[in-house]
């Protein structure tokens, strides 16, 4: 594998701004099939329309479930990603409830992440669990999240959304996302066999090499076109 397909086999784009129609659906589609990345992450409504699209390419497809704020009771979670396995998903990117998990309510969490792995598994899909760093910003509180998705057998443990964002003092929106610190303790923290993967906030390949070097294996992205471009003129690839 040359590195550039490396790089690209790293990537999950991204199509899940709420404004996405389906013919931006179906133009970042032919996207990650051009640069034949590892999946595409969509939207439950679209796994059925993302799923033809990519038929007969090396391209995945992803969904998020209880998205993008976690709030969806464990029930719902539970179907909607029975739904999303049974449209055609075979990787979940589950979001958890945040105000559980600040209130250190490790039961219901504990739970919640077991009943959506089993769900996905069963279907034979993996799942990503997504702590939402920028709510969920005390380190032992990412660790015991660690803890916990190593134990039920979750596939990997998740940054963020790209939608978190936090209302400062002056009224103004801010939006970390991945951060080297939570990355590298994130792979500390979590059984060898659990993957990390970085969401939110990386916009260049730069970044994402960064990223790389951390342990991580997925990379949630956008900019998938401008960072594997950018690839090849490094690594003098076509």
């Amino acid at each position: 594998m040359n590195k550039v397909t490396e790089i690209a086999k790293m990537i999950d784009h991204s199509i899940l701004h709420p404004t996405l129609t389906d013919d931006d659906l179906r133009r970042e589609c032919e996207v990650a099939v051009k640069y034949n990345v590892a999946s595409v992450c969509v939207k439950p409504y679209a796994v059925k329309q993302a799923a033809e699209l990519l038929r007969g390419s090396e391209v995945l497809v992803g969904c998020v479930i209880g998205f993008p704020a976690g709030n969806s009771s464990i029930e719902v979670k539970a179907f909607e990603t029975e739904t999303a396995c049974r449209d055609g998903a075979v990787e979940i990117d589950m979001v958890i409830n945040i105000g559980k998990a600040l209130q250190e309510d490790w039961n219901y969490i504990g739970e919640e992440i077991k009943t959506v792995v089993e769900t996905s598994h069963r279907y034979g899909a993996i799942t990503k669990v997504i702590f939402e760093t920028d709510f969920v910003t005390k380190d032992y509180l990412k660790i015991k999240l660690c803890e916990i998705c190593s134990k039920v057998k979750a596939d990997y443990v998740k940054t963020s959304t790209g939608f978190g964002f936090v209302k400062g003092p002056d009224g103004k929106f801010s939006y970390a996302g991945a951060t080297a610190h939570d990355l590298e303790l994130m792979r500390k923290h979590s059984a060898p066999e659990v993957k990390v993967k970085a969401a939110g906030g990386v916009r260049t390949l730069t970044d994402l090499l960064k990223f790389k070097e951390l342990g991580i294996s997925r990379c949630g992205a956008t900019a998938t076109a401008t960072m594997l471009e950018e690839a090849k003129k490094l690594f003098g690839e076509k």
